[in-house]
């Protein structure tokens, strides 16, 4: 338990969930599952990335869970959820497959968000039965869906095959990542966050991290590694929204432009000027309101009608 307890106090403190259930994938994994907000609220899905945990999602949840029911999970082998000799794109659908159909209604619609390998769950569940009858719109935040490796820019080095073999290297490592420390902070900040990004924002993904076991964190890099999910993305016949930072290491802004380019429908691309890979920490805000706008938009009103929104002018 005392892994995941992680920042203990602030915006980036997970809330207590209204309720807590576990879901079974259809391969018999068990995944962890927390609901929050009023039941009879407008529904949005949160799916963490790698390494992460639902705590990632503690503002937007702490946010949204006003007027909104939330529901946010654990990947397989991420904080409560154990972990499970399945590791690929297929077993992301199916955990994501399930969490749908055990927590929204038959034909209820729900805005689906998704950070780094959480969008990569989407774009491989896109043809899923579950996503198409639940999700009426989807967030796509620092994320891509194939050359993650080749394009990272987490080694200062120009592209080519030693950069990448570097790159492979450093994010394949069962190293263990032992306690939060400073140099750990500095070492975190510079791989996945903005120059700017402030002491409580890096300490809280510090402690996130940290606290994914290590044999998860290389098992799933090995498949992001060899990720290729081109083809989800054009299964992604709803609105969709992608937000990227222009500082993103991980998956820099050419991911986001290419998504937005192959999508059927997109409705926005946001570069953030500055931000790196962990937008919904260092933008809190920013993503808080993009999910509350494409709900007011596009999830169905009790009369079967769709929401009216008006946004606001930058």
């Amino acid at each position: 338990m005392s892994r995941l307890l992680h920042v203990a106090a602030g915006p980036y403190a997970p809330p207590a969930p209204a309720r807590e259930l576990t879901v079974t994938a259809a391969d018999g994994a068990r995944i962890h599952v927390e609901v929050h907000g009023p039941e009879d609220a407008p529904a949005v899905v949160l799916a963490h990335g790698w390494a992460c945990s639902t705590a990632f999602w503690a503002a937007q949840v702490r946010a949204l869970a006003a007027d909104h029911r939330v529901v946010v999970y654990d990947q397989r082998g991420h904080g409560r959820s154990p972990a499970n000799p399945a590791c690929g794109t297929e077993a992301l659908a199916d955990d994501l497959e399930a969490v749908l159909t055990a927590t929204l209604a038959p034909g209820e619609q729900a805005v689906v968000a998704g950070h780094s390998m959480g969008g990569m769950t989407v774009m491989a569940a896109a043809a899923r039965p579950a996503v198409r009858e639940h999700a009426a719109a989807v967030l796509l935040c620092s994320t891509g869906s194939s050359r993650l490796v080749a394009s990272s820019t987490v080694v200062p080095l120009g592209e080519g095959r030693v950069r990448t073999w570097l790159t492979r290297r450093i994010l394949g490592s069962r190293a263990p990542l032992g306690p939060v420390t400073p140099l750990a902070r500095r070492i975190l900040k510079y791989g996945t966050m903005g120059p700017g990004s402030a002491p409580h924002m890096v300490d809280a993904c510090a402690r996130i991290v940290h606290a994914c076991p290590r044999k998860v964190r290389h098992a799933w890099s090995e498949v992001l590694d060899l990720l290729d999910l081109d083809h989800g993305v054009r299964e992604l016949t709803m609105p969709v929204e992608v937000v990227v930072g222009t500082a993103d290491r991980l998956t820099p802004p050419v991911h986001a432009r290419s998504l937005a380019a192959a999508l059927p429908h997109c409705v926005g691309l946001t570069e953030l000027a500055g931000l790196g890979h962990m937008t919904p920490v260092e933008a809190p805000e920013l993503v808080t309101g993009k999910i509350r706008a494409l709900a007011a938009t596009h999830i169905p009103t009790a009369r079967g009608e769709r929401a009216v929104h008006v946004e606001e002018s930058a």
